[in-house]
């Protein structure tokens, strides 16, 4: 049963229809995909589901709940956390602040248990960031600021994780321990929904991927079907990966 579901989701800026009826799916357990060629609508759908769009028609369901109208915040501190695309790091602050500050705000409005300073080391252990932990945010390569936003939102201890782009500026061998750390947290029960641009990354990891274009989704199925897809192999696998979105 789907933990995050869109139905008949519709954004549209002026007379371009950014989205169209889209219906997504998320299941706890499950790295889920979200593929397109640029400007397909991947992060416009992102925004939608974490309460940064407004949609013109349509619903986000979370736990079976509508949470369309509800805020970001709110969202979140119902189990969705999110990367993005464009990097969004505290750049004065140190790789293990950035993450000890979304421990902390966890910590403040939840009122569990949790120990801010424990689950931060475990997760700079955990995500590969023991070398840079105590580095300025804003030195960092790419590809290491990724995975300090990938901390940062595992900290708020999501149960939806949403990763824009998560694997940008990783070399090969990054990629491959990345891999595993996004089965290794499906494999404890976390729904992940990702929007990635590696295509063998995805087929890879992703029990089901949805493939936007134009705004509309126009396959749904697992890595074999979706690579065996005409339509997809038309729009999307056939031609040019870059980076960007709409």
């Amino acid at each position: 049963m789907a933990l995050l579901a869109t139905k008949h989701v519709g954004v549209s800026f002026g007379g371009l229809r950014a989205l169209d009826q889209v219906d997504l799916t998320v299941e706890p357990a499950c790295v889920t995909g979200l593929i397109g060629p640029n400007g397909a609508g991947k992060t416009t759908l992102f925004n939608v589901v974490c309460g940064l769009q407004e949609t013109n028609a349509g619903q986000v369901l979370f736990d079976d709940a509508d949470i369309t109208k509800l805020k970001a915040y709110e969202r979140a501190r119902r189990g969705l956390a999110r990367t993005f695309q464009r990097l969004e790091v505290f750049g004065s602050l140190s790789a293990r602040d950035n993450v000890l500050t979304a421990a902390e705000i966890h910590k403040s409005w939840s009122h569990d248990e949790s120990d801010p300073e424990a689950v931060t080391e475990e997760l700079v252990e955990r995500i590969g960031l023991h070398d840079v932990a105590d580095e300025q945010a804003d030195t960092l390569p790419t590809g290491m600021l990724r995975l300090v936003e990938v901390a940062r939102a595992l900290a708020a201890r999501p149960r939806v994780l949403l990763l824009d782009e998560p694997s940008s500026g990783l070399d090969e061998h990054e990629s491959d321990v990345f891999a595993k750390l996004l089965l290794d947290l499906a494999g404890e029960g976390l729904a992940v929904l990702m929007v990635e641009h590696d295509v063998p990354l995805v087929m890879e990891v992703c029990t089901t991927i949805h493939v936007l274009d134009f705004g509309k989704m126009i396959a749904v199925g697992t890595p074999a079907e979706i690579q065996s897809n005409a339509d997809v192999q038309a729009a999307y696998l056939g031609g040019a990966t870059g980076n960007g979105d709409a």
